[in-house]
């Protein structure tokens, strides 16, 4: 696979595509709405909550947390992760921007 030419799109889009691999799977999908639903920092009993094994839920938190949307402690020897409020809101403003955009004319759309 060849690298990304991110350099051809704006600071915008590249931000946007950063944000959006959040919700490319759905194991961070479901990470994502069990740390909303719970309100509360957790990790072990993300393993029991999905049905997966420890080190690929470890792996979706850690791709989570790479990309801003969750925050993590130490807290002995493990992990507490949970949303980041600031991030979370960040996120729902592009996703607002993005989503809220006027479509076209439909009734001069080539695909009618």
């Amino acid at each position: 696979m060849g690298t990304s030419r991110t350099d051809l799109f704006t600071q915008e889009q590249n931000q946007q595509a950063e944000a959006f691999k959040a919700f490319a799977h759905p194991a961070r999908i479901a990470i994502i709405e069990h740390l909303l639903a719970t309100g509360t920092c957790i990790n072990n009993q993300l393993v029991q909550e999905l049905g997966l094994a420890q080190a690929t839920v470890s792996q979706h938190l850690r791709e989570l947390k790479q990309l801003g949307i969750i925050q993590g402690q130490i807290e002995g020897n493990r992990m507490c992760y949970c949303i980041d409020p600031q991030a979370w809101e960040k996120l729902q403003q592009m996703l607002h921007t993005f989503f809220n955009r006027e479509l076209p004319n439909t009734q001069n759309l080539c695909c009618s």
